[in-house]
């Protein structure tokens, strides 16, 4: 696989010229409410109890269209349920929601999209598909949890080499805090163990 034009795209996005503070996709009014339905989802291990969570939620106010259909994603992909029609079809009604609503956070709302068809793409046996999504999500939102992403595909890819330069142009580059989250992930996460060192 040619990954040279894709790395390249992923280290402009990491420059430190160009780094932007990460900021979290989910509003922080919203937060409580996707805790408790992640909280369902991953500790109850009830995606029918996640579901009338976040239904709930929206109907009074506490969750956006936009997350709703994020929520509602992140139950049809997650293992429980592995609904992967119902997980892009939500990911394209987010898409067209964040879209619909525009302002500030359009940006942030559509990193997300991207990371959940990336999410469907690497599940279903596509990562150079997902390798693309989770690149479009790191140029839209720079954050640590983004860049693993991307990390997780490239090793998937068998391309060791390509993720070790992207965590030294991390390291030499970004902020201690987004580099500390990334180790952190890396150490963590056992997708990413060929880079512990």
């Amino acid at each position: 696989m040619d990954t040279s034009s894709l790395l390249q795209r992923i280290l402009n996005s990491v420059d430190v010229h160009a780094y932007q503070a990460p900021v979290s996709s989910v509003p922080e009014a919203q937060r409580p409410a996707i805790e408790q339905i992640r909280a369902a989802l991953t500790e109850a291990r009830d995606p029918a109890r996640a579901r009338q969570l976040a239904q709930k939620y929206f109907d009074e106010g506490a969750l956006d269209l936009v997350q709703y259909y994020s929520a509602m994603h992140v139950i049809a992909a997650s293992p429980l349920v592995s609904d992967w029609e119902e997980a892009a079809r939500l990911a394209g009604a987010q898409e067209l929601a964040a879209i619909r609503r525009g302002g500030p956070n359009l940006q942030q709302a559509l990193a997300s999209v991207d990371r959940h068809r990336g999410v469907v793409a690497f599940l279903n046996d596509a990562p150079d598909v997902a390798l693309e999504h989770f690149t479009s999500a790191m140029e839209r939102e720079r954050s640590p949890e983004n860049l693993g992403n991307i990390l997780c595909t490239l090793l998937r890819l068998g391309e060791l080499d390509e993720a070790e330069q992207i965590v030294a142009t991390v390291r030499d580059t970004l902020p201690p805090s987004f580099v500390d989250a990334l180790l952190n992930r890396i150490e963590l996460d056992p997708d990413l163990a060929a880079l512990r060192h």
